[in-house]
């Protein structure tokens, strides 16, 4: 990373778009405390939290559903969200659990059943439901529609601005540039560890480097 600069306001979508390597997922781990910055800050509502360890800056309110789902495989759906609010000083997390299987009925459905066992667009859901477990004020998102069907990478897409609406920020990073710009308020283009563009996402649509670069446009 080379002098990264970027913000995300409150109830926004923000989207951070490149190529292979870019450096969009060391971007989401530094945020997350699971790398640790040489040098610059991160704050979160005025309140650096670049120097806490990871699991500190989620009881701050960030939370992460990492590239690659990870979900614990031999662990039920519903184990798997209760580990989600393992940093959480509250003892009850029934509302966080229906909330989680209101925006994703699935779940409901596959409550008992090992994570290992459900399909890559179920992991899915339970890894970014997991991340909702902690009551994040803002959601870090990575790659959520690797590997998945157009139809479910629509519907991970609606939910995706459904937590959105429901008051929680989130940073996307996303393979699919076109849906993660259409969906955001504002986005940001990574190359080589250095951010090149930055503007709405509708204005990013109509780019020209944007269109030929990422959207696979002539």
């Amino acid at each position: 990373m080379h002098g990264i600069s970027l913000d995300i306001d409150q109830g926004e979508i923000v989207t951070l778009i490149g190529g292979n390597g870019a450096g969009k997922s060391t971007t989401l781990r530094t945020i997350s405390g699971l790398l640790q910055p040489r040098t610059g800050t991160i704050s979160l509502s005025g309140e650096r939290i670049d120097r806490l360890p990871a699991h500190a800056i989620v009881n701050k309110g960030v939370s992460q559903s990492p590239e690659g789902r990870r979900v614990f495989k031999r662990m039920s759906v519903r184990e798997n969200l209760e580990l989600g609010s393992y940093s959480r000083r509250d003892p009850e997390i029934k509302p966080d659990i229906e909330r989680v299987f209101s925006l994703f009925p699935r779940l409901k459905e596959r409550e008992k059943q090992a994570a290992g066992t459900m399909s890559g667009g179920e992991q899915q859901m339970l890894a970014i439901g997991r991340a909702l477990m902690a009551r994040p004020k803002v959601l870090l998102l990575d790659e959520p529609s690797m590997g998945l069907s157009p139809v479910l990478t629509e519907t991970i897409f609606r939910t995706i601005i459904a937590i959105n609406k429901q008051g929680t920020t989130i940073l996307l990073v996303e393979q699919n540039a076109r849906l993660a710009l259409a969906i955001c308020r504002r986005g940001y283009v990574i190359q080589t560890g250095r951010i090149v563009l930055s503007d709405t996402g509708k204005a990013l649509l109509t780019n020209e480097i944007v269109r030929k670069t990422y959207l696979g446009e002539d």
